[in-house]
């Protein structure tokens, strides 16, 4: 019997060392290691091909800021107004949404998922951003007046950052794929909402 609880045990620290290295951070700020094999289109800016870290910068508002750094997280590239989205089935794995688009587009961020969560962050865009995409993808795109698109990239060390601070008081609405303007509630349900 011995043996089979030191096996037991074994098994236990072998499976917890081999499995907490591929952990890819905390879930406080969500950080997120991502390797994009192309070309991805975020709000403000497209991203070469490579790889990224997004994480959250902590904040109390129901709205989130998403980070975009440097595969070695020493250079911050965005930080990016988002609102909340909900997925009805969780997964293990980190989840992309992209919006459709013509093949010689760039593939536009649309919401990001951490592993677990039923809830993640949906990208707002600058208003003339968000219209080129939405004419393109024939969707509905989050969009936010241009002039807040300086704040985009100007990294925040808090949310109390001006920068941080103008993102989370944006108005947030929601662009058409016809041009035409609509409240941001006509596209996306706040999640205490849905039911």
């Amino acid at each position: 019997m011995k043996s089979y609880q030191l096996f037991a045990i074994a098994l236990c620290l072998l499976l917890s060392v081999t499995i907490l290295p591929r952990a890819h951070a905390s879930i406080s700020n969500q950080a997120t290691k991502l390797t994009f094999s192309a070309p991805v289109e975020v709000p403000g800016m497209v991203l070469p091909a490579g790889t990224y870290w997004f994480s959250i910068l902590p904040s109390p508002s129901t709205r989130n800021i998403v980070e975009v750094w440097n595969a070695h997280r020493t250079k911050a590239f965005a930080m990016i107004l988002t609102v909340p989205d909900e997925r009805l089935q969780p997964t293990g794995k980190t989840v992309i949404r992209f919006a459709e688009r013509p093949h010689y587009s760039p593939q536009a961020l649309h919401a990001w998922f951490y592993p677990g969560d039923n809830y993640g962050h949906e990208f707002v865009y600058p208003e003339s951003q968000a219209r080129r995409i939405a004419k393109r993808t024939g969707q509905p795109v989050l969009a936010m007046r241009d002039d807040l698109a300086t704040n985009i990239k100007e990294p925040a060390h808090s949310a109390s950052d001006q920068s941080a601070q103008a993102l989370n008081n944006a108005q947030v609405k929601a662009v058409e794929p016809s041009g035409q303007e609509v409240n941001e509630s006509a596209v996306v349900t706040p999640p205490n909402k849905k039911g």
